[in-house]
């Protein structure tokens, strides 16, 4: 049997912020791995330290101390120039707001990746643009703005625009919480299609009916892991989906 690949290591992960004379420890010494093919959920309340924890994972900030492996990659100590090469190349991010250019087609929003890519020509950027969007279901919507798409699918456009690059993870956001069960199970449907085509997908929520819908989720509460689950029976966002009353 193949062994697994580590796409994330992180060990004794810490994060400080100083606020005026007071040290605010965000991350308190946090160490678990994410594998290839995962769908893991991170949960906690507010103050519980997930949104530091995306951020670090994401590359968007640094840690304190500890060490984190991204795709065999030590990020814990790279320059702002290197983790931006990093989050272009092997991250896909979305968000809770979709972040869409407003007076943009799908295609147009599917296509922002690809130009930090150079050597990459238009025509690739569009046709990768396009089979993103084929992907998330918008081929009907390939040439709409983001006002003229419903908020379920304006989601759709940001998850094919964190696909466009082919990243080794995609990290979400909240990215239910601006919809309604029904668009938020709808969009769950989706990353369990990804993250059975062999997308590693890391979700942070604070859903628990979400959250069950991964197969592993990880609870931080005052910067440290309390808990940390692998789930015997994934919930199946379509089948529940199915069991919603229809309305008008």
């Amino acid at each position: 049997m193949e062994e697994r690949k580590p796409i994330i290591r992180i060990h004794n992960l810490c994060k400080e912020f100083i606020v005026g004379e007071e040290t605010v420890r965000a991350l308190k010494g946090v160490s678990f791995d994410i594998y290839e093919g995962e769908f893991v959920t991170i949960m906690g309340t507010s103050g519980s330290g997930k949104s530091t924890m995306l951020n670090i994972l994401g590359c968007l900030d640094k840690p304190t101390s500890g060490d984190y492996d991204l795709d065999s990659v030590s990020v814990a100590k790279l320059s702002n120039d290197e983790l931006a090469h990093i989050r272009n190349t092997k991250i896909g991010f979305v968000f809770q707001s979709y972040n869409l250019l407003p007076r943009t087609t799908c295609i147009e929003n599917a296509e922002l990746p690809l130009f930090y890519h150079h050597g990459i020509s238009s025509e690739e950027r569009q046709k990768r643009a396009i089979d993103a969007l084929n992907l998330v279901g918008l081929q009907q919507r390939l040439l709409h703005t983001p006002n003229q798409l419903s908020g379920g699918q304006q989601q759709r456009v940001a998850i094919a625009r964190a696909l466009v690059n082919d990243p080794v993870v995609i990290f979400a956001d909240e990215a239910t919480g601006n919809l309604d069960t029904r668009m938020s199970y709808e969009i769950m449907g989706l990353f369990q299609d990804l993250n059975r085509q062999g997308k590693t997908i890391v979700f942070v929520t604070h859903e628990p009916d979400i959250a069950r819908m991964s197969k592993r989720t990880i609870t931080l509460r005052d910067g440290l892991v309390i808990n940390d689950e692998v789930y015997e029976h994934q919930v199946d966002a379509k089948e529940e989906l199915a069991k919603l009353p229809i309305t008008d």
